[in-house]
């Protein structure tokens, strides 16, 4: 089933802060991963958060994570962080 991809007004700012290669590479990723399956978890790739309710669950790409909720056929974006500031982005923000 394919899913609509919404960004939130944040991760939209994380977006354009990003350098151009980088900025693709994370196009590439959500469309690639969160289009059709943004459920299916893996190893590394996509890892359902437990024990929060936002955000549900993780897109690793490289040195980025993309944080998102899946909700009525929508993936809701809601923030894309680096590896090093995810830990402490979660507990600002995770509920």
């Amino acid at each position: 089933m394919r899913r609509e991809i919404v960004l939130a007004p944040e991760a939209l700012q994380d977006l354009r802060q990003l350098p151009a290669h980088l900025r693709a590479e994370v196009k590439e990723g959500i469309e690639k991963h969160l289009r059709y399956k943004p459920t299916t978890t893996s190893r590394s790739r996509i890892k359902r958060l437990r024990g929060l309710s936002v955000p549900q669950y993780r897109l690793r790409l490289g040195d980025l994570r993309v944080f998102y909720d899946v909700v009525e056929g929508q993936v809701q974006v809601i923030a894309i962080v680096s590896k090093a500031g995810a830990a402490d982005w979660l507990e600002r923000v995770g509920r």
